[in-house]
């Protein structure tokens, strides 16, 4: 069952009923403000850091679901009504919500009355943007009145939610019902005191009421459904003191038959330098300067209009850098437009604030950073380079990492600490990425502190060997790398043993012994430890580079002797010395993660061409078959298979969860592109694509009544096939999935990927997709790449470029302004 469907002219999804199966979101903002905005104009604003400068309020676990947005009430003649169907629910004549590109509009009719609401974050300002159009559909003239509301939080969002004892006392808002371009009201809790910002909420008229204070606005024991005001029909001009500090404007409004009007309301955040926080002596109004000329940009609705123009520009310049054109409209609108902009929001976002991560309790991930890495860098290689000097400059002298860092002071969060072993191969990976699409091997020169220190600041490069000899100096008793607190799986804490009701996996002190070992580490460090090399080998350091090359091959053997079971790879070795993934075991025989990343980095593939019968006796080709017969699903690939039943307590928290959800026998759609990059290695481009389709939203938008979540983003996780809802999506947006999908599909289904210096054309998607053309922007040339595809298992393409047969599957890359056609057939 579908509930709206996907405009690809206009890069947008349109949602045609309020009554989804779970609020669907999009996200407002790509500098320095945010905002989450639901269907039904819920979600919250901030200002970069979601826990620390939060604008406005929302409550995660509410009832009903989605309570708490930013929202407008009509009260036409005493029929009152929100245009976004929550939150006083009165059935509406027409209801559709579009989700774009940065920005989104909901519009509501009834009774002859139609009013839509534009909401977007302008480039270059720290504000969320509410162009209100009421549109007189009847064929009478009407009369009615508009209410606006936000509920403002106390800035610290977990403060906010716990310190009532203090925070009822100290709301405070200031009015300016006749300002220089309308009505604004000023949020400035603790401005008299610590903080230098206040908010501000205007419009661009002035109203003929307002209301600041909660409980004269919803009236006492009411919901916002049966909000006092807006039934009323009349604002109250009521001012917070203490209690709860909202922004509401009222305005009345006269329309003749098929006449419409605008308003811009803008919810803005301010700062003022320590000395010119006050207007007034007696330090008591705040200096209001900054939201004036704020609020004057956004005075008319052609100012507005402009604005919004900008921002589609914008995204349209920005998605320019990759796409797809194919006889397959749901591969080209992911690879086009969704699942690149789902890698914009993960850069902006890591994996702090969703409808699922309540901003309060992670900051940017030092492992999740540098995997979104993957997904943006050809979007935005300058901001991709200054995200890998902020996550470097969190590493410890060791090599190992805090694991998160807060956005807003980039030093690492302590609270979660070190220990996830992992971690330092991804810096790795995301500088490797960055190189390889810029070709800025300058980067590798910056001096870059450890733990934020300057006093130890080291080269980048510095930091990647000590990535590099982290790994290598920190293994257990079979050669392979010791897993530490845990590695990509978080909830694979083999040495965790706890045992305390409530205790943090991810924080409880660690079981010493030097024995946990890693397969998956093993594995990631053969495929970007022969990246190390290479960049050392590219800096003249011939010795360095072969020293590491000889450590991945070391590693290589290692997995081979003692991370084979027979038919798939072992995931680890635990506290005891006892294996993980292996067939012998009852539960947990295999796990997804080991089998996708060692054939992704080249373990066991010899002989692996689909075409000759001893491919079946490889490593590589067994593994995948194994992944294949064991844990894939219609609806994705498990993470493993059969689930556990029972604690375990020398697991951890993966046998926390019930059978076939999140980390115990969920689909963790993060790891399934690595077992589709796996195929691509091997040939099987058919099986690849088919994987890909299962877990890719668009594929899935006719089954929205069983995934639950937004058909135009990937979840992090789908029920797995042992689970009670098998096939239904959780954690949607924040996840590792959207770069990784697009790695996969982008450079290995489509098959063009960035190399150190050119580009890599090798594309494998199996028979389904008979041709199709890539357009790629690579460090300022443009390539044109026409692919014709017989879909023939473990055929490899050959090229022509610009009329020139070559050999081997890399264009070289051309002088920036060029444009180079490329030829390719199957």
């Amino acid at each position: 069952m579908r509930y709206g469907h996907f405009d690809d002219e206009s890069r947008e999804y349109v949602i045609t009923t309020p009554h989804t199966p779970y609020p669907w979101i999009n996200y407002l903002g790509s500098e320095q403000f945010f905002s989450l905005l639901s269907h039904q104009s819920g979600g919250y604003s901030f200002y970069r850091d979601a826990k620390m400068r939060r604008l406005t309020r929302y409550r995660y676990n509410n009832i009903p679901t989605d309570a708490g947005g930013r929202y407008f009430y009509v009260n036409d003649g005493g029929d009152v009504w929100t245009p976004s169907w929550m939150p006083v629910k009165a059935e509406l004549d027409h209801f559709e919500a579009r989700h774009g590109l940065g920005y989104s509009t909901i519009t509501g009719e009834r009774n002859g009355l139609s009013v839509k609401t534009l909401f977007f974050v302008p480039l270059g300002e720290n504000a969320e943007v509410q162009k209100v159009t009421l549109t007189n559909t009847s064929g009478a003239a009407k009369t009615v009145s508009l209410f606006s509301f936000v509920e403002f939080c106390l800035w610290n969002a977990q403060d906010d939610q716990t310190n009532y004892q203090r925070n009822l006392s100290i709301g405070e808002v200031e009015v300016e019902a006749d300002g220089p371009t309308g009505t604004a009201i000023y949020h400035k809790t603790e401005y008299r005191e610590r903080r230098d910002h206040y908010a501000v909420y205007g419009v661009n008229a002035r109203a003929t009421g307002f209301d600041t204070d909660r409980d004269t606005f919803v009236g006492a024991y009411n919901g916002l459904g049966e909000a006092a005001v807006p039934f009323a029909g009349k604002s109250e001009n009521s001012v917070a003191s203490g209690w709860y500090p909202i922004g509401s404007h009222s305005l009345e409004v006269t329309l003749e038959p098929g006449a419409s009007t605008s308003y811009t309301f803008v919810l803005g955040y301010l700062e003022n330098p320590q000395d010119e926080k006050w207007a007034d002596d007696d330090l008591q109004v705040v200096n209001k300067t900054g939201a004036h000329e704020l609020l004057a940009r956004f005075a008319t609705e052609e100012q507005t209009d402009a604005a919004f123009e900008a921002l589609r520009a914008h995204w349209t310049t920005l998605l320019s850098g990759y796409s797809v054109s194919s006889p397959d409209e749901k591969l080209d609108r992911m690879v086009n437009v969704w699942n690149q902009y789902q890698c914009m929001v993960t850069f902006n976002m890591s994996r702090s604030a969703s409808y699922f991560e309540t901003g309060i309790g992670r900051g940017m991930g030092f492992r999740d950073s540098n995997q979104d890495l993957l997904g943006f860098v050809h979007l935005i290689p300058e901001r991709a380079r200054e995200r890998i000097l902020d996550i470097a400059a969190t590493q410890f002298p060791d090599g190992s990492a805090y694991h998160q860092y807060q956005p807003l002071t980039k030093r690492g969060n302590n609270d979660i600490g070190s220990g996830f072993n992992d971690d330092p191969l991804w810096l790795i990976a995301g500088v490797a990425a960055y190189i390889k699409e810029s070709g800025d091997f300058s980067i590798l020169d910056e001096q870059v502190p450890f733990d934020n220190d300057e006093s130890l600041a080291e080269s980048l490069f510095e930091h990647l060997t000590r990535s590099f000899r982290f790994t290598v100096d920190n293994r257990g008793p079979h050669g392979l790398p010791l897993i530490g607190r845990a590695d990509w799986n978080d909830c694979l804490n083999l040495n965790c043993f706890s045992t305390e009701p409530g205790e943090s996996f991810q924080t409880t002190e660690n079981q010493a012994g030097g024995v946990a070992e890693s397969v998956f580490i093993a594995a990631q460090f053969v495929l970007y430890g022969a990246e190390y090399a290479e960049l050392a080998e590219r800096r003249g350091l011939t010795d360095v580079a072969a020293e590491a090359r000889a450590a991945v091959e070391e590693m290589r053997a290692a997995v081979l002797s003692h991370g084979w079971d027979g038919e798939w790879f072992l995931r680890a070795y635990d506290f005891y010395g006892n294996k993980i993934g292996t067939d012998s075991k009852p539960e947990g025989k295999i796990w997804i993660e080991p089998q996708g990343f060692a054939v992704m980095a080249g373990i066991g593939v010899e002989g692996t061409d689909p075409t000759t019968p001893e491919a079946k006796g490889s490593p590589a080709i067994k593994a995948l078959d194994a992944v294949n017969e064991h844990l894939a699903t219609d609806h994705g690939m498990v993470l493993q298979h059969p689930a556990y039943t029972s604690y375990q307590i020398e697991l951890g928290e993966v046998s926390t969860y019930p059978p076939g959800y999140k980390e115990n026998g969920g689909i963790f759609c993060h790891n399934n592109p690595w077992v589709i990059i796996g195929e691509t290695v091997v040939g099987r481009g058919a099986q690849a694509f088919d994987y890909y389709k299962r877990i890719t939203p668009a594929y899935r938008e006719d089954i929205s009544d069983v995934h639950k979540l937004e058909p135009y983003v990937y979840a992090q996780m789908i029920a797995g096939k042992e689970a009670v809802r098998h096939g239904e999506a959780k954690n949607s947006w924040l996840t590792g999935t959207a770069a990784w999908n697009f790695v996969a599909v982008s450079q290995y289904l489509l098959g063009v990927r960035p190399g150190y210096d050119g580009l890599v054309v090798d594309p494998q998607i199996g028979p389904d997709v008979p041709e199709f053309t890539v357009t790629r922007s690579a460090r300022g040339a443009t390539y044109e790449i026409h692919v014709t595809n017989s879909g023939t298992p473990g055929a490899r393409g050959t090229l022509v470029v610009d009329g020139t047969p070559v050999e081997g599957n890399t264009v070289p890359y051309a002088p920036a302004g060029s444009t180079v056609r490329v030829e390719v057939t199957v």
